[in-house]
């Protein structure tokens, strides 16, 4: 799903609320981080990620490679903190995906 501008705006207002639950440290970027971070957003479609300050990665970095790797969008870069999106592979999951398709 591709989405647009006004999409992004419920979505960055639904996320302001949340709180990071993934975080990227020392470790840097692997693929089962990546794969941990998908099953997470099969289960809730948006989710905050924090990028630590010991991680030797930027912003920019983390972004390219979720959005390289994965279906996983980027909506928002706030500091080291991005608001990530994707719809649930569940159709019984997709509440969120559903009002945002309508918008």
């Amino acid at each position: 799903m591709h989405l647009r501008g006004k999409q992004k705006r419920f979505l960055r207002a639904q996320a302001n609320h949340l709180q990071p639950i993934f975080a990227v440290g020392k470790e840097g970027l692997t693929d089962s981080w990546l794969a941990q971070l998908d099953g997470a957003l099969n289960r809730r479609e948006l989710i905050k990620v924090n990028i630590l300050q010991n991680a030797d990665v930027t912003t920019d970095e983390v972004k390219a490679f979720i959005e390289d790797n994965t279906a996983i969008q980027v909506v928002q870069v706030i500091g080291r903190v991005l608001v990530l999106f994707k719809v649930a592979d569940n159709k019984d999951l997709r509440d969120l995906s559903n009002r945002v398709a309508k918008i």
